[in-house]
């Protein structure tokens, strides 16, 4: 279900990082809601980090928002958030402490078949951005959830 994932270096990672200067200099909000910088702490060194991402789902009613780690659970985003859960995040011009709770794989595959039976053409762009064959399947996409993109979501605290 893989062509060559792999996470992004030289020119490529300045590219994907590009958006973190943007919330530097207050302009995240450019970015609308469907974004948001996750202000982590790295697992080895303890340094601040950070990290855009795009927001896959916001459901309201809980102010929670749903990421997927496009590039796996070897994502150092991702794997910072296994040893420290309670972050803060930038989205929509405000900043939110959150619990980043990382979803089962099942959970994961639910979070998938919402993404893409509301961004079907957005999807299988990203996914040949990042080097994942497209699914021709509803429960192709959900396997490649289960089995290599993982869902967290960001609950405030």
């Amino acid at each position: 279900m893989t062509k060559n994932v792999k996470s992004p270096t030289g020119l490529s990672r300045l590219l994907w990082r590009a958006p973190i200067w943007l919330y530097r200099f207050n302009l995240g909000w450019m970015l609308t809601g469907r974004m948001m910088l996750i202000n982590h702490i790295g697992r080895k060194s303890g340094q601040p980090r950070q990290n855009v991402v795009e927001v896959a789902r916001y459901d309201p009613a809980t102010n929670t928002r749903y990421v997927c780690s496009g590039f796996g659970k070897q994502s150092h985003w991702y794997r910072n958030l296994e040893a420290h859960p309670d972050i803060t995040i930038q989205t929509a011009g405000k900043k939110l402490a959150v619990h980043a709770k990382l979803l089962s794989p099942d959970e994961s595959a639910d979070e998938m078949q919402r993404y893409v039976e509301h961004n079907p053409n957005v999807i299988k762009g990203l996914l040949n951005i990042v080097g994942y064959e497209v699914p021709n399947s509803m429960d192709g996409y959900r396997q490649l959830a289960r089995d290599h993109m993982p869902f967290v979501a960001f609950i405030p605290r």
